[in-house]
């Protein structure tokens, strides 16, 4: 998918990210285990919600996008808070950077929306290729728990004052995946405009993530639970994976 129509509401859906918290907390990763990078790629950058914040932090930033819609956005939020950061539109599995960067994270995600575990393996390859050796790649990802219990087959209504946005899920236990379905209706004057995107999510196992990081390269530091420094719970819905470069 394009996440055209999407790009255009995500900031809303993602009201309650709070990006600052959660880049200080990467930051304080990155600290514990390496050290702060100076050029960070920030994979599947979207609106660049957390490009922006590290890039606050004094940190120069690659963000990367397979939208251009998203980047467009990025790219107004970032002028407006007078920052420099070059944005990319290109596929993660088909990543070229000018050069190495010292660190990379992929964030809120957007690992799971590679449904393909061979497209996967390729993305993660691309993403060592242009990262230094010893140096961190750090992401997270939605649980099984998450997709089995909380997105299952449920609807979710986001009501702002000018976004009404139905979002359905369907659960495909055999395969892992979450098929959800958006539906937006955008308030302009005194009428909603309606549009809509669809996309899946995998729910990839421990296993099949570790399997797919050393082939890649990489060597797995450590795995929290969300915004934690503590082993995940049965119960998590997002965990981090902190890993190295060999």
């Amino acid at each position: 998918m394009s996440y055209t129509d999407f790009a255009y509401v995500y900031d809303a859906l993602m009201g309650d990210a709070n990006y600052p918290s959660r880049t200080e907390y990467i930051l304080n990763l990155f600290k514990k285990f390496d050290r702060k990078p100076t050029l960070l790629l920030d994979v599947a950058c979207g609106t660049g919600g957390f490009s922006i914040e590290f890039a606050k932090s004094g940190i120069e930033v690659i963000g990367t996008d397979m939208s251009e819609d998203m980047l467009s956005i990025a790219r107004e939020k970032t002028a407006e808070e007078g920052l420099d950061i070059l944005y990319l539109c290109q596929k993660t599995q088909e990543l070229d950077l000018y050069g190495t960067v010292d660190g990379a994270v992929c964030c809120m995600d957007s690992i799971n929306h590679i449904t393909n575990p061979k497209t996967l393996e390729t993305a993660l390859k691309k993403i060592s290729l242009f990262l230094e050796p010893e140096r961190l790649f750090i992401f997270d990802v939605n649980t099984l728990y998450k997709h089995e219990k909380i997105l299952a087959n449920n609807t979710f209504v986001l009501d702002e004052e000018d976004i009404y946005c139905v979002w359905q899920n369907e659960f495909d236990s055999e395969n892992r995946m979450t098929n959800i379905s958006l539906d937006f209706f955008t308030k302009e004057d005194d009428i909603y405009l309606r549009s809509g995107e669809e996309f899946s999510e995998k729910a990839y196992t421990s296993e099949e993530l570790k399997v797919l990081l050393e082939k890649a390269g990489f060597k797995i530091e450590a795995v929290f639970g969300d915004m934690s420094q503590n082993p995940p719970s049965d119960t998590e819905e997002r965990v981090f994976y902190i890993c190295r470069k060999i």
